[in-house]
């Protein structure tokens, strides 16, 4: 279990937020919109209205007693940059901060943010990949050359096992997992692992590489 301080809540905060408090975590969200934070009252038992833009509500806050730090706001760059810099001022952890655009990721980096996330663009990136193919279900990205991807079977892998496919040696690819038409997942599937008909394969690998693959499905 984490201590979490979410500030900023925008949809992407409240998303996080709700996703944090699911995961057993202890998190404490902020707002300056009494509305905003009225209306999450009854969702988060540590909700409080404050403009962290203001040292001393950080301050109040006890932002160094929290694992993690989210800096969640979208549209006013200003206070996020404000935010983040007060943040790591007064000793915070770890501070995670939003950004739309790698001019900003930058200037964030300069100031102390230990990491940018993206959402939009890492969502759009995702719905790209998806739909780019109607074979690949899902999609992370791990470096600028490799990703997991959950796709289907061939069909002239089923009733054969892993072994006999041998997939490393001819599609340069490696099955790390493979999700059942029950939704259920084997990790780490032995060589003796039989396909069947509906299953999905989660694999790692090139882009060209599973784009191959997947043309096959």
């Amino acid at each position: 279990m984490k201590t979490v301080l979410i500030l900023g809540m925008g949809r992407f905060g409240i998303h996080l937020a709700q996703k944090m408090t699911d995961l057993g975590n202890e998190v404490m969200v902020v707002d300056k919109s009494p509305e905003i934070i009225e209306s999450l009252a009854s969702r988060f038992s540590d909700a409080h209205i404050g403009d962290c833009t203001n040292e001393g509500v950080l301050r109040a806050l006890g932002v160094n007693n929290f694992d993690l730090c989210f800096v969640t706001i979208g549209e006013d760059f200003e206070s996020s940059l404000v935010i983040t810099l007060l943040l790591k001022k007064l000793g915070a952890k770890c501070v995670v901060t939003k950004a739309r655009y790698d001019i900003q990721a930058e200037i964030l980096m300069k100031i102390g943010a230990d990491e940018i996330v993206y959402p939009e663009r890492e969502i759009a990136e995702k719905l790209a990949m998806r739909y780019n193919s109607q074979n690949i279900f899902d999609y992370i990205q791990l470096t600028s050359e490799y990703s997991i991807y959950e796709i289907p079977v061939l069909k002239e892998w089923v009733g054969k096992t892993l072994m006999a496919i041998d997939v490393r040696k001819r599609h340069n690819i490696n099955i790390i997992a493979i999700k059942n038409s029950a939704n259920s997942i084997e990790p780490m599937p032995g060589a003796d692992y039989e396909f069947r008909s509906k299953d999905h394969i989660v694999v790692i690998g090139k882009a060209s590489d599973v784009f191959k693959l997947t043309a096959k499905t």
